[in-house]
């Protein structure tokens, strides 16, 4: 018999992915990564993140991959949540960075702690209007708070500005709030003193 796992703690987390080569205004650079990975870590930390808890993240190159790896190695449950097959997923949101990423990506997938979830196709009007990509980070908010919404504990990193496209971390934000979720300073990829 397969046993039902009720985490003490969900983590959900949005951020930004590492920055595309062409970008013009940084916003997660490269060489921010260890950085971003202790603050992100800190946090984790500060809130007894552990073997008990379920962290739900996507899957894309920088913040997701960075938290996806951190509540791993604390021995958490990961569920990944992907808006498209993987193999067409890490063509826009893994490869472009170094090839580390998509190995990353991939051992995230493998983890005997993860799962990976990948968006059923709209089956509604307003579903199709949407983007794939914030229609995923609403089915994320979902489950997290339907373990219920006092175990939710929302981490970002986030510049504070409109994204490159929609559903991005700022859209997750934003969400989060909307359905009455606690919402922190989120951590900025560029340091505290942006």
């Amino acid at each position: 018999m397969t046993q039902i796992f009720l985490p003490k703690h969900v983590f959900l987390f949005s951020g930004h992915m590492i920055d595309r080569p062409e970008r013009r205004q940084p916003r997660f650079p490269p060489e921010r990564e260890g950085a971003v990975a202790k603050d992100i870590a800190a946090m984790l930390d500060g809130l007894h993140a552990g073997s008990a808890d379920l962290a739900i993240c996507g899957g894309a190159c920088g913040g997701d991959l960075i938290f996806a790896e951190l509540m791993l190695g604390r021995g958490a449950h990961l569920d990944l949540y992907l808006p498209f097959e993987p193999q067409v997923f890490v063509q826009d949101s893994v490869d472009f960075a170094n090839s580390n990423w998509h190995a990353r990506f991939e051992a995230v997938r493998a983890h005997k702690c993860a799962r990976t979830f990948v968006l059923p196709e709209a089956a509604t009007d307003e579903e199709r209007r949407a983007s794939p990509y914030e229609r995923n980070n609403l089915w994320m908010l979902e489950r997290a708070l339907g373990c219920g919404a006092q175990k939710v504990h929302f981490i970002c990193v986030w510049n504070g500005q409109a994204g490159d496209g929609p559903g991005g971390a700022g859209h997750m934000y934003e969400a989060v709030k909307a359905a009455g979720g606690v919402v922190g300073r989120p951590i900025h990829p560029l340091g505290s003193t942006q």
